[in-house]
């Protein structure tokens, strides 16, 4: 089965690879676990403070409930059972989740998860991307953490693109997917009003952007806007 593509709203294709259902069954063990340790731990060094009932709900209970929360949201994505399984939580076009996303997520655990019903192993099963129900509620899914750092590092991979590639108009970043794509759709005809359109285009892009261009070929200019759109478009990944 091939991997799931997406195209970003950013002009970029990616393909990620989903963490197997395996893989997050094992990262949720590992972190049980750690909640485990961090509960006994914690447990005894209270009870040698003879520690009150509202310290032990402050220090114990509400960091362990808290957990897959917070390690989400403060580390990249990654609870310690996913660090240690190479995975990561990201939206479903390979972007970082909002804070939203991964609230949404974490609350359905509470649904999905053991707690309540093994509902979100049965989905994981069943869908292509190994989401459990809370993933396709915030839009998430847990991938393989080194298919996606070489998604996200190797600019090479793109043809557009060296990976020492200076941009020239930063404004080219402030274009709709929309209008890149008309862009490249007008330098891919090769019609008899091609140099033309060329001409129209570029003098109105140059105008909407409110840029003084430094190409003299009109193609060139083009080609550059695009080219200039789609490294801003891989810087915000």
């Amino acid at each position: 089965m091939s991997e799931p593509s997406f195209l970003t709203g950013q002009y970029v294709q990616l393909q990620l690879t989903p963490a197997s259902v395996g893989d997050r069954i094992a990262a949720q063990l590992i972190d049980w676990c750690v909640m485990l340790a961090y509960a006994v731990l914690m447990a005894r060094v209270l009870k040698e403070l003879n520690a009150g009932f509202s310290t032990n709900i402050l220090v114990v209970v509400l960091p362990l409930f808290f957990y897959t929360l917070l390690c989400e949201l403060f580390n990249n994505g990654q609870s310690v059972g996913k660090m240690l399984m190479k995975t990561r939580v990201v939206k479903a076009d390979g972007s970082t989740p909002t804070i939203g996303a991964f609230l949404i997520r974490w609350l359905m655990y509470l649904i999905d998860g053991p707690m309540l019903s093994y509902a979100g192993v049965l989905v994981m099963i069943l869908n292509r991307r190994n989401q459990r129900i809370g993933d396709m509620a915030a839009g998430t899914m847990v991938v393989k953490l080194k298919k996606y750092k070489d998604i996200q590092v190797s600019l090479d991979e793109y043809d557009f693109l060296e990976s020492n590639y200076k941009p020239r108009y930063p404004q080219a970043a402030d274009l709709s997917l929309e209008q890149i794509e008309i862009i490249s759709r007008t330098l891919a005809m090769k019609n008899d009003d091609f140099l033309p359109r060329t001409a129209a285009l570029a003098n109105k892009v140059a105008q909407k952007l409110g840029i003084e261009r430094q190409e003299a070929s009109d193609t060139a200019f083009l080609q550059r806007i695009v080219r200039d759109y789609q490294y801003y478009a891989l810087e915000e990944i």
